[in-house]
């Protein structure tokens, strides 16, 4: 059974740093496709950065520049590092991993005060 767990959020003024982590058991980690989410108050989920199981990258535009994902093969994880955080970077960042289903972590809260 796959299992997602992140962690690495907390309270962060706006321009600083957080670096989340999202440790994967079960199944072939490499064979993944990994995404971050977040999901703010009231509001949709949406989809932050993915990195691929060839290593393709991509974001989206809100975040470009400013966040990097990256995946470490031999720890199994995925990481987002978030730099120049804002207020609106608000939200419950959520990992995705999709191989032969889709799996979901229990989410990490990213607070950024102004």
């Amino acid at each position: 059974q796959v299992q997602l767990v992140e962690s690495g959020g907390g309270l962060v003024q706006a321009g600083g740093s957080l670096r989340l982590s999202c440790a994967v058991s079960g199944g072939i980690f490499s064979d993944y496709n990994m995404g971050w989410y977040r999901q703010a108050p009231g509001a949709q989920r949406e989809w932050v950065a993915t990195i691929s199981s060839s290593g393709w990258t991509n974001y989206v535009d809100s975040v470009k520049g400013r966040f990097t994902i990256s995946g470490d093969n031999a720890k199994n994880t995925v990481y987002l590092q978030m730099n120049s955080l804002k207020p609106e970077d608000t939200a419950v960042y959520y990992c995705k991993a999709v191989a032969r289903g889709v799996y979901w972590g229990q989410g990490t809260q990213v607070t950024v005060s102004s």
